[in-house]
């Protein structure tokens, strides 16, 4: 079943591209961007993890960590993240469990789909983009998301 706005997400822990086990529990109170991708090196994916890559510095400075996530091993995430020098990790997500934990839908059965997470420090889901075609949007909308909720949470 999938995730919906206001749900505790799942504790993800993983190994990212460099054999680093990352976990969500060790974030200490950061804001986590968790956008799940099909596949490295595909047009869309490319094109959505160099947005993050892109907009990355300005996450850092908002408080929140990117990690993406696909079911592709450690060595094609690593010659993937080297090719297009990705700043953030991405976790190797065996036999897909952590797609499955958070209800990550599959389009038409068969394509792994294209969804991003926006979990607060206390665990909780505040945004969710679900868009297969926009991968670029996936950040967009992450960090206008982010903004708006910090801006809310101090009431500027």
């Amino acid at each position: 079943m999938a995730l919906a706005v206001g749900d505790r997400a799942p504790q993800v822990v993983c190994q990212d591209q460099e054999g680093i086990e990352r976990r969500s529990d060790q974030l200490d109170g950061q804001w986590l961007v968790l956008f799940f991708y099909p596949k490295d090196d595909t047009p869309g994916c490319t094109a959505e993890v160099c947005a993050f890559r892109d907009g990355w510095a300005e996450f850092q400075a908002l408080g929140a960590e990117v990690w993406g996530v696909s079911g592709d091993d450690a060595a094609s995430h690593q010659r993937f993240s080297g090719r297009h020098g990705l700043p953030f990790p991405l976790l190797v997500d065996r036999n897909n469990a952590l797609r499955k934990a958070f209800g990550v839908p599959s389009v038409l059965g068969l394509l792994p789909g294209r969804v991003t997470y926006l979990i607060d420090p206390a665990g909780v889901v505040r945004h969710i983009t679900n868009n297969l075609l926009d991968g670029a949007l996936h950040r967009r909308e992450a960090l206008a998301a982010l903004r708006r909720l910090q801006a809310a949470a101090t009431g500027s």
